[in-house]
């Protein structure tokens, strides 16, 4: 089963989601596949650049993994902002939430369980 990350990147009491369009869109963590010989946390570092042109450093993970299907399996990690501000490149919208603001039935459903040890962190 193939890894993919998503990022809860944190800051000043809030966590950034971006919005994937479409019939089965919703809010999600941004991120991507974890690449052969990558680790999760290189892969998300990564793909933070790659989505949203910012550098930042990767902390703990948010727990188990969820199965996106039954070749994907959803790992979330905890991250810091070092350089830049988000630039919108793959989603419709970016938003920072604060832990008031996160609705689960808003987010993508493998997000979901994350979503609650978010809310609960920030």
């Amino acid at each position: 089963m193939q890894t993919v990350v998503g990022v809860a990147v944190v800051e000043d009491g809030r966590v950034l989601a971006a919005y994937r369009p479409g019939p089965d869109g919703g809010w999600e963590f941004p991120g991507g596949k974890v690449e052969p010989g990558e680790t999760d946390e290189a892969a998300a570092v990564r793909e933070i650049r790659e989505e949203l042109d910012l550098e930042v450093k990767v902390g703990a993970s948010l727990g188990p993994g969820v199965d996106i299907s039954g070749a994907y399996r959803l790992h979330v990690y905890l991250a810091t902002v070092v350089a830049g501000d988000p630039v919108l490149r793959e989603h419709s919208e970016l938003r920072w939430f604060t832990a008031g603001e996160l609705e689960e039935q808003d987010w993508l459903v493998p997000d979901r369980p994350f979503v609650r040890v978010v809310r609960n962190l920030l």
